[in-house]
């Protein structure tokens, strides 16, 4: 038996949560999603076939959907962050088949800027907390393909 791997990190908190413990939050953006469409390959749906002949877990369509879903998050994490999040709250997923042959997977869920609990007094003594630009927040957290992408 294989050992599990490490959860995928994503260069913002993402939650299923509608809070995050410790922290507050000061800003709500509003809605935002990432979605990916992927076709299946013939040779996969002939694998599986066969496979559902006999049972058990057809391995090549779970290693699709899993990397959909982390590209649907992916893409959901820039999104959030060119409004200037740094927090996704109550984030879910919608998969959906299209015409037999592709997979749609969404993330979607509420952009915020959190601060920890403990910024409060700070806050009261007149030092509001003001969320970064747009463009600083995603140079800030932009994953290493972007960046790559960036200094070419």
């Amino acid at each position: 038996m294989s050992q599990p791997s490490a959860p995928p990190q994503f260069p913002i908190l993402i939650s299923t949560m509608n809070d995050v413990p410790g922290c507050r939050v000061t800003h709500v953006f509003g809605e935002v999603f990432g979605l990916t469409v992927r076709s299946r390959a013939i040779g996969v749906n002939f694998m599986a076939g066969l496979k559902s002949l006999g049972g058990g877990e057809v391995t090549q369509y779970t290693q699709m959907l899993t990397d959909s879903r982390n590209e649907a998050i992916g893409r959901l994490c820039q999104m959030a962050m060119g409004y200037g999040a740094n927090a996704v709250l109550a984030m879910r997923f919608d998969c959906n088949e299209i015409a037999q042959t592709m997979s749609e997977v969404a993330a979607y869920g509420t952009a915020v800027f959190i601060v920890p609990n403990d910024q409060q007094a700070q806050q009261h003594a007149g030092q509001a907390h003001q969320p970064p630009a747009p463009q600083q927040q995603q140079q800030q957290y932009a994953p290493q393909q972007q960046q790559q992408q960036q200094q070419r």
